[in-house]
């Protein structure tokens, strides 16, 4: 007749494969669109502020919005490197003639301590809160997810492990800032 224990696994093997196989499938490809939408919000604020030179605590607010659609939560990377110029000098101070290019970069807390001042009863239309950059520098973004995702989760039920990162959404994007609109 066979052994029972047997019929009982295949009985098993065949409930997970028929109900959370597709569950997971389905969670994978959540992750895929909300992959998706990341990649579109962070492109668009990216290539706005590269497009205007300056973010605005509107701009910033309106990009976390849409990464927030997908119900994950997410650590956000700006870095601003702006180009400097400065004359070579010897010990003297005599001026040798020629220039090197450095570059200043400026991070999260710089950038959000100008978009969102403390103890500031200014309100988030005023100029005073515009972070502006100039033509030549360099912006880029860097986003990750800080939750596991449902498609994350279920693959740690299927696989037994949760050896696996969290971050599994990770979108770098920047460039050059082409133009000076805050005037």
């Amino acid at each position: 007749m066979g052994n029972p224990f047997l019929k009982v696994f295949m009985v098993v093997v065949a409930l997970v494969l028929i109900f959370l196989w597709p569950i997971s499938s389905g969670l994978n490809k959540q992750d895929d669109i909300s992959e998706i939408v990341v990649l579109n919000a962070v492109t668009q604020f990216v290539d706005s502020v590269r497009d205007k030179g300056y973010i605005t605590p509107t701009m910033y607010n309106e990009f976390v919005e849409q990464m927030a659609l997908t119900a994950n939560t997410y650590d956000i990377q700006m870095e601003h490197r702006h180009k400097r110029y400065d004359p070579i000098y010897d010990n003297a101070g005599v001026y040798l003639g020629g220039f090197n290019v450095n570059y200043e970069s400026f991070y999260n807390a710089q950038i959000n301590d100008k978009l969102f001042p403390r103890n500031s009863a200014e309100k988030i239309e005023s100029p005073t809160r515009v972070y502006k950059l100039a033509t030549g520098d360099f912006f880029s973004v860097v986003v990750k997810n800080t939750n596991r995702t449902s498609g994350t989760l279920i693959n740690d039920v299927l696989t037994g492990t949760i050896n696996t990162p969290n971050e599994k959404i990770v979108i770098p994007y920047g460039g050059m800032v082409l133009n000076e609109d805050y005037n």
